[in-house]
């Protein structure tokens, strides 16, 4: 049928546009990965120094963060955590899932295990988005609960999940007045474990889902996406964007989801 409705030439074009978009990202993982990179265990892990100290920013906080994972999944994926700070609280607080030592009977939800702001296996931070104020304080409550209701508390895969993305994605369903959309290469967000239909992250809108393997979604903060294998290819016409396996989110508007200007300057500052 596909054949028929494309032609030979035209399916061909298709499979290699698709195997372009896969080796490509690929390709320059290899590159920047090659035997001169250093181990994992040796990369750094320490704050970026992107974050004020808790008692310069008084109000309440909600971020989450995003960094490439390490090794050739790098260049396709990245790790995503969710760090919080209620109003006037002492400290920050992250949370994420972590695969390791699961196997062994350790749970997959650690705090604190890092800084807020660190590198992940020498990657870089990014800020996904930030929200603060009395927004924020009113998500933290439910975000504490879906913690502690998270499904799969004792469980991770990489791919297609639950893992670290599956179980930011599942915070911030529970807040969807965030409003915060996962980056495409958060592989493992769509994973909705026997749940074919959910919300998409971001809450604005819904998506079907295959065990997080082939599915479709349309939000108002994510636009349209499909994804195949896991891997998310969209289009989002509210910001001008598209979005392709490994390169992320290409736009020509800037996202309402800015860092603030304290994490800005300590960005430019570090680089």
């Amino acid at each position: 049928m596909i054949a028929r409705r494309f032609g030979v030439p035209g399916l061909k074009i298709l499979l290699l546009v698709f195997l372009a978009l896969l080796l490509g990202p690929l390709g320059c993982s290899m590159i920047a990965n090659g035997p001169g990179r250093e181990h994992w265990s040796r990369a750094r892990w320490g704050s970026a120094g992107l974050l004020p100290e808790p008692r310069d920013h008084p109000d309440a906080l909600v971020q989450v963060w995003a960094a490439r994972t390490w090794g050739w999944k790098g260049a396709f994926a990245v790790h995503s955590w969710i760090v919080l700070k209620e109003e006037n609280a002492p400290e920050y607080e992250r949370w994420e899932v972590v695969g390791w030592g699961v196997d062994r009977g350790l749970p997959a939800i650690r705090r604190n295990m890092r800084a807020p702001d660190a590198y992940w296996a020498g990657n870089a931070p990014e800020l996904v988005a930030e929200r603060k104020g009395p927004l924020a304080a009113e998500a933290i409550a439910k975000i504490r609960a879906a913690i502690a209701g998270y499904p799969w508390a004792d469980r991770y895969l990489t791919w297609p999940g639950p893992n670290s993305n599956t179980f930011v994605a599942h915070l911030l369903r529970a807040a969807p007045e965030l409003a915060v959309e996962l980056p495409p290469t958060a592989i493992g967000k769509d994973f909705t474990g026997l749940t074919p239909v959910a919300p998409m992250p971001s809450g604005t809108g819904y998506q079907v889902s295959l065990a997080g393997l082939l599915g479709i979604g349309i939000a108002a903060r994510e636009g349209l996406e499909v994804n195949l294998m896991g891997l998310v290819l969209g289009v989002d016409p509210a910001d001008l964007a598209i979005k392709l396996p490994g390169l992320g989110r290409l736009g020509l508007r800037e996202r309402d989801d800015a860092p603030s200007p304290a994490v800005i300057d300590r960005a430019e500052g570090a680089s």
